[in-house]
């Protein structure tokens, strides 16, 4: 009796969750009943996949609205059904036109009028497929109607959105955030009606009574309605099947692939390698993957036809196909990669590859795959929901109740005593949790992409974001479900410094022939490098520059690429705060601390000294140690990384865990110790072959910083940093040898630009300065160089705020005159020349040199104008301290002071937030000291409350120098934030001299006009 139901998935509209409208459809008594949400389909897989659990044949469709006026209802017939319903959706959506008053002739869909709609339109056609829907208000109004002799085409058309009153609140709620308007204020066309809520079928029958065809007609639509998806854990993929015509051509292709890649990948095949490579073949054609490593493949060619640089990551770097492929860089067989953690018969989640690219090449390779492999619309971005979190759901209902900011504010801090707020507060409060999870909108996944054999519009309609590809109203979670495995294609910085310093060193000297980056092998036993990364000279590195790395890299003294491997992955939380870092980091330099390890352990990982460092890691011991198939391990592995929907399925392994290794003997203390282990990875342990892929963009980028240091800091700052601040990088580059300068009218670009050593920072780092007066510059002076401030005002117009950041920046200094005299000489040319920033000049405007006092500028106003338009200084920080430090301390001093309490000034770079088991805060500080170098520090509980840190600056720090593994730290006793000497900018008397802009009664009537020249 229901055709037209609402689930929270009609957004900002619904309340109720897929199974919460099953089981009220359950209570009701249904045995078929339709989801219809409007103009929405992301619930509609999932109601599908759950309506089996309640007895229920589930029927999808459509209501399609204008703003918030129902259109018509529509359902599927079939699958073609919710096809054509999905590209009709999908094609307004995507020009955001509205739907037409009358719906397409659909072949497969039944299309629901509602009664009032078609008084509105006149419509008196209808097709078979075409029925009038008349709801529980409209009976009476049906009685004296023309519409009423259209009996085969009457049906019940009642909506339902709400269970009860709550919900019907909740809605109210939604469509104010969704209309950015308060309650009160909220039209009554923009919302449902409390009889949209569920009412019984027994009341239905009774109101329709005297209109037992139209009952008799909607039972029956219901039943023509059928719909099928395979939820089954042997569904087939549903990506697209085939590139070459059939299957056996594409084995044909990967078998001939592989084998022109190993001459390239092995100076010399071993049966190994063959018979590893056998076994992969024979599994990815059996587990039909073979189109899967072709897309992939194809993707990379086209990246490389481009020059993208790219890292293909994650568990497929296991594969040895995959590497052949050269989708990744990392040797299974060096590293004897698991391959079964990539691929396997018991794996019940789909393997993928996780492939990088630099941001800016990230779009174009999006580009190619859909024009590559989406001729008939098969591929599709992967969505995801963006829910309600607790704070954004009190924001939005605090404007909609129309509370002021402040107390807004106060709510969103959690700082109040509920028993002290007023009613409209607690109301907001309440209801904040009641939306708290629910779906707000649909966003994009991070990197995911569909490429299905179907149109996409078989599973979804889709919409079009601002990035310009159509996509799903679904996530990954029901993309896997139906069969739908994603491609990932990343954007990384990381990608983007290596092409970019390559390019850097190639148009600057282009004699250097380098090396194929993507062989990174030659990098791995390179003394420099290998010597750079034990002194934890990593700055800029993709991956290795943290402090925690550097801490590391440190401890372990790491020289080489598998030690680098481990480091990447112990690095991760799961792994130090089980404490299996600091186990590792002891059995590395201590062989006699081996001998702990448990003797199945140490078999099963050797290479870790019997430490659990990688996901498989967990497969290995979960299969070997406590007789778990490798289904089972699995499980335990998806658990850890979060990718399980069952916690009962997860806890059920734990238990079979426990008592298969209490069979074999095992005592319960080490049980629950290796237990503990497993659980404490909680999603962040890395496959191996993960950590390899990063260990070798981290030799990528560190054979660049090794033998081309100034080159790849610019090619850093270009692609936005990394861990650290901009300024980091350019202090790095200054210790390199590189000379930083400001801002050059005549020598800078958008971007920072290096010559020889001398390193112009790029006119994006002005803080104000507009894109568009970049590009004026750099376009004028492609003509020729500026002059003069005359020269440059008549061919680059712009405001004289844009000129005044140019001129403090001290961007003329190639003009040889001091920008205290330019800026007299502009501000009194723009008091007397209206500037057209549109329009240039028609007329050449000449001036007479005219004598100004010698002025004085001091590297102090230089460093402040700096700290103001770059937001840092090229000066020593050090220097502006208004109380100058009261010793020498440096870091290369600490070693004498080990165990000693000292005081050390340092300049903040990073701080470092986290929290003792006990729930309390401290804090890891970074700083640099006096000489640039590194200064690391901890502040535990009691200081990091005591003497917290006050935001970027110098800190005179006390504390006590201790030893780890061979790294220094300083324990924080106390720490207060240096004072900076006041701005001389703002000294009255200054202001008077050098800002005419700030004394507007400067008399310069002497000085004499200027005349036009033809």
């Amino acid at each position: 009796m229901f055709l037209n139901n609402h689930s929270y998935y009609s957004l900002r509209y619904g309340t109720m969750a897929e199974n919460e409208l099953l089981e009220l459809a359950q209570a009701q008594g249904c045995s078929v009943f339709p989801l219809t949400d409007i103009n929405n389909t992301s619930g509609c897989l999932n109601f599908i996949r759950r309506a089996n659990e309640y007895s229920i044949t589930p029927v999808v469709g459509i209501d399609f609205r204008n703003n918030a006026q129902q259109c018509y209802v529509c359902l599927a017939i079939n699958n073609q059904g919710f096809l054509e319903l999905n590209n009709f959706l999908s094609k307004h959506l995507h020009a955001n036109q509205q739907f037409p008053d009358v719906a397409p002739k659909f072949q497969n869909v039944i299309t629901i009028y509602p009664l009032k709609k078609v008084f509105a339109i006149e419509k008196y056609t209808f097709a078979k497929n075409e029925c009038i829907g008349v709801s529980l208000q409209d009976i009476n109004k049906l009685q004296f109607s023309k519409f009423k002799q259209y009996k085969d085409n009457l049906v019940v058309l009642h909506t339902v959105s709400f269970r009860h009153k709550r919900d019907f609140n909740i809605h109210r709620l939604l469509r104010a955030i969704d209309n950015n308007t308060l309650l009160s204020k909220l039209p009554k066309l923009q919302q449902g009606s409390i009889e949209h809520s569920i009412v019984s079928t027994s009341e239905i029958e009774k109101k329709f009574q005297d209109y037992p065809h139209i009952l008799k007609n909607t039972t029956e639509v219901l039943e023509r309605c059928s719909i099928q998806f395979d939820f089954s854990n042997t569904k087939k993929s549903q990506n697209l099947a085939t590139l070459y015509e059939s299957k056996a051509l594409d084995f044909e292709k990967l078998v001939a692939l592989c084998n022109e890649g190993l001459p390239k990948r092995y100076d010399v095949v071993t049966k190994t390698i063959k018979q590893r490579l056998q076994k992969e073949l024979s599994l990815i054609k059996l587990q039909n993957y073979v189109s899967f490593f072709l897309i992939n493949w194809k993707i990379i060619q086209y990246a490389k036809s481009k020059g993208y640089y790219y890292v293909g990551r994650g568990s497929g770097a296991n594969s040895i196909v995959a590497y052949l492929l050269e989708i990744t860089d990392v040797d299974p067989i060096e590293l004897d990669l698991y391959f079964e953690r990539f691929m396997n018969l018991y794996r019940t989640t789909p393997p993928d590859f996780d492939i990088d690219f630099s941001t800016w090449d990230r779009e174009d390779v999006t580009r190619f795959i859909f024009e590559t492999f989406g001729s008939e619309g098969q591929v599709a971005l992967l969505g995801a929901y963006v829910t309600f979190q607790y704070k954004g759901a009190v924001r939005e209902l605090g404007k909609v109740f129309g509370l002021p900011k402040y107390e807004i504010d106060k709510l969103c801090s959690g700082k109040f005593n509920y028993k002290q707020l007023d009613e409209l507060s607690s109301l907001v409060l309440r209801y904040a949790n009641y939306l708290q999870g629910r779906p707000n909108y649909i966003s994009i996944h991070a990197a995911g992409i569909l490429i299905s054999e179907q149109p996409i519009h078989y599973f979804s309609a889709t919409h079009m974001p601002p990035k310009g590809f159509p996509t799903v109203q679904f996530d990954m979670h029901i993309a896997e479900d139906v069969g739908l495995y994603k491609f990932d294609i990343l954007g990384q910085r990381g990608l983007g410094k290596i092409k970019d310093a390559i390019a850097i060193i190639e148009k600057n000297s282009p004699e250097i022939t380098l090396p194929n980056i993507h062989n990174a092998k030659p990098f791995f036993i390179d003394k420099q490098i290998n010597d750079m990364i034990a002194r934890a000279e990593c700055i800029g590195c993709f991956y290795v520059e943290s402090p925690a790395m550097r801490m590391l890299l440190k401890k372990l003294g790491v020289r080489d690429y598998l030690t680098l491997v481990a480091a990447s992955s112990i690095i991760r939380p799961g792994v130090a705060k089980s404490g299996m870092m600091r186990e590792y980091i002891l059995r590395h330099k201590n062989p006699e601390r081996r001998k702990k390890a448990h003797p199945v352990l140490w078999d099963i990982m050797p290479d870790t000294y019997g430490v659990m460092v990688y996901q498989e890691d967990v497969i290995k011991v979960a299969h070997h140690y406590a007789g778990l198939d490798l289904g089972e391990a699995d499980v335990l592995r998806r658990g850890m990384s979060g990718k399980y929907r069952s916690r009962e399925e997860f806890l059920a392994v734990k238990e079979k865990f426990i008592s298969n290794c209490r069979e074999k003997g095992e005592q319960d203390a080490v049980i629950f110790e290796v237990w503990r282990q497993i659980e404490s990875f909680a999603g962040y342990a890395f496959a191996k072959g993960h950590s390899a892929s990063y260990a070798v963009e981290s030799y990528q980028s560190l054979f660049l910083k090794c033998y081309y240091p100034l080159e790849y800091m610019v090619a850093t700052v270009n692609n936005g940093g990394g861990f650290y601040r901009t300024e980091l990088y350019f202090h790095e580059a200054k210790k390199l040898g590189g000379i930083i300068h400001p801002p050059c009218i005549n020598k800078s670009h958008v971007d920072t630009i290096i010559e020889g050593v001398n390193i112009y920072l790029g006119f994006q780092h002005l803080q104000g300065f507009e894109k568009r007066n970049m590009i004026h510059v750099l376009r004028s002076r492609a003509e020729k160089k500026f002059t003069s401030l005359n020269d440059f005002i008549e061919r680059v117009p712009m405001s004289i705020e844009q000129l005044d950041i140019l001129i403090r920046v001290n961007a003329f200094r190639s003009l040889g005159k001091d920008k205290r005299t330019l800026l007299w000489e502009a501000y009194y040319k723009y008091n007397h020349l209206a500037v057209d920033e549109l329009q240039p000049q028609l007329f050449k405007v000449g001036t007479k040199e005219f004598v100004l006092p010698e002025f004085t500028i001091t590297d102090l106003e230089n460093a402040f104008d700096q700290l103001e338009l770059l937001n840092f200084t090229l000066y020593n920080v050090f220097s502006l301290l208004e109380t100058p430090p009261t010793n020498r301390c440096l870091v290369a001093d600490l070693k004498a002071f080990k165990n000693k309490v000292i005081t050390i000034y340092g300049y903040l770079v990073t701080a470092k937030n986290t929290s003792t088991h006990k729930g309390d805060r401290m804090h890891f500080g970074t700083f640099l000291d006096q000489d640039g170098q590194w200064l690391d520090t901890v502040h535990f509980p009691p200081v990091a409350k005591r003497y917290p840190f006050k935001g970027k600056g110098v800190y005179r720090i006390t504390g006590k120098v201790v030893e780890e593994f061979g790294f220094l730290t300083i324990e924080v006793i106390k720490q207060e934030r240096m004072g900076y000497v006041s701005d001389p900018r703002f000294d009255m008397t200054y202001n008077r001299k050098a800002f005419p802009k700030l004394n507007r009664s400067v008399s310069v009537k002497k000085i004499p006009e200027e005349e036009p020249r033809g």
